[in-house]
């Protein structure tokens, strides 16, 4: 089944670099990843009249967040919404959300992803249980130069069973990189002991509370530095308080404990300092028992987990784990890419123009620069990666920073330039985005 949709509202301008309007710029353009960027990157579209498809691949929009919808974020509501999308909200009978309230991943999706998703210009878009599985330009495989660019996309799109194609003028990549996690192994390499054991390990942040019969008076080993292996390790000390035979091992690879903690109380973002800050006094109340700097090496099962490393230069074993909670990161998955013309940095795997800015070994949060549409460019003309994606392996991506590439993005594609340049980001400064392997005092 073949699928095309034609403009509703043509703009001035289509093709920003040309200033021509072709029979493909007819197209919509189309977004992948039905998140906070995807739907940002729709409200955008909506304000400036052009047609767009968005595909979602879960059954509602924002299906990754619902799996982590417990956890509460680090960041108030002034950072979690774009300002196009408020004022599309503030047209209804929208409620608001407080700037200064912390919301959780479920009110995220509830409070604002919902309402904006069912806005009448956004629903009539949106196609959940829609997988993109490739992305390809018109009669055109990624070794054809003649006339590319010319050329309209083809997204080849799965639902129910059936494998639909749709043409876009322009694509638009937020899949973000959450549910392509990272291997407990330090070097970063998926061994085949590791899979085998897929049913004992969690790569997200389980919801313990509701599952507490895996982990209650358990062995549990929290692998990893960042803010998802903190929230693990809080809510496993919480779990401690009701059931004190649970066992709490935290393993990551920073040279010093301190380093895990941040910013603390010189945090802009005051609920992500209290993350540190309520993780150093778990640790040095003997609550969690902390082993640094370990790296993973293999993992073992017969009754028991065990997991062998590098500790102070010498090989070790910790034995006798029920059950691993890995929180390594995650990394982007390029698969649906591979037909397209595209740059990627050697090192972070993200956009190349942002991999000196967002470097885990050398940047804070707070040092990002303002960057929109120019640094987001890619060798295939028309396909952007924004969001989550766009930073690669590299950690702590705050949604305004998307919300700001998408804006520029779509201000180039409608023809607006000026705008597209004008790039403006304000993040709060910490230093809790460095990794602390290597590279940085």
């Amino acid at each position: 089944m073949k699928t095309t949709f034609k403009i509703l509202n043509q703009p001035s301008c289509c093709d920003p670099a040309t200033g021509c309007c072709t029979s493909e710029s007819q197209l919509p353009i189309a977004i992948i990843g039905g998140g906070p960027i995807g739907l940002a990157a729709g409200a955008q579209l909506i304000s400036r009249h052009q047609s767009f498809i968005l595909f979602e691949q879960g059954s509602e929009i924002g299906s990754n967040i619902r799996t982590w919808g417990h956890v509460t974020l680090f960041s108030p509501w002034q950072y979690n919404m774009d300002s196009t999308a408020k004022e599309l909200l503030k047209q209804t009978n929208w409620q608001e959300p407080k700037d200064e309230e912390i919301p959780t991943g479920n009110e995220l999706i509830d409070n604002y992803l919902k309402p904006l998703a069912e806005l009448e210009d956004m629903k009539s878009s949106i196609y959940t249980n829609h997988k993109v599985i490739a992305i390809t330009r018109k009669n055109n495989d990624k070794m054809k130069s003649k006339n590319r660019h010319q050329q309209s996309f083809v997204l080849y799109v799965e639902s129910d069973g059936d494998v639909k194609q749709f043409e876009a003028s322009a694509v638009i990549d937020a899949t973000g990189t959450w549910g392509n996690p990272n291997p407990a192994q330090g070097n970063g390499v998926w061994l085949p002991e590791e899979k085998a054991l897929n049913q004992k390990i969690d790569y997200q942040i389980p919801n313990i509370e509701t599952s507490s019969n895996l982990y209650a008076n358990k062995k549990i080993a929290v692998i990893g530095g960042g803010h998802s292996a903190i929230n693990s390790l809080l809510n496993l000390a919480k779990l401690k308080e009701k059931h004190p035979m649970t066992d709490i091992t935290w393993i990551l690879r920073k040279e010093n404990i301190e380093r895990a903690y941040g910013g603390e109380q010189n945090d802009e973002l005051a609920a992500r300092g209290a993350l540190g800050t309520r993780i150093r006094q778990l640790v040095e109340e003997g609550t969690i028992t902390v082993v640094t700097p370990f790296y993973v090496s293999s993992l073992k099962k017969s009754d028991k987990i065990a997991i062998i490393g590098e500790h102070q230069s010498e090989e070790k074993v910790l034995e006798g784990f029920d059950r691993l909670i890995v929180n390594t990161g995650s990394r982007p998955d390029f698969t649906i890419n591979r037909e397209l013309r595209l740059n990627i940095d050697a090192i972070t795997e993200s956009v190349p123009a942002l991999a000196t800015l967002i470097d885990p070994n050398e940047h804070s949060c707070g040092t990002v620069e303002a960057h929109g549409e120019e640094l987001l460019r890619q060798p295939e003309q028309g396909f952007y990666i924004v969001g989550a994606k766009s930073y690669g392996r590299a950690p702590t991506f705050l949604m305004a920073t998307g919300y700001e590439q998408v804006r520029s993005v779509v201000a180039y594609l409608t023809g607006d330039l000026e705008s597209a340049k004008d790039v403006k980001l304000n993040l709060p400064e910490t230093g809790v985005c460095n990794s602390g392997l290597g590279g940085c005092c």
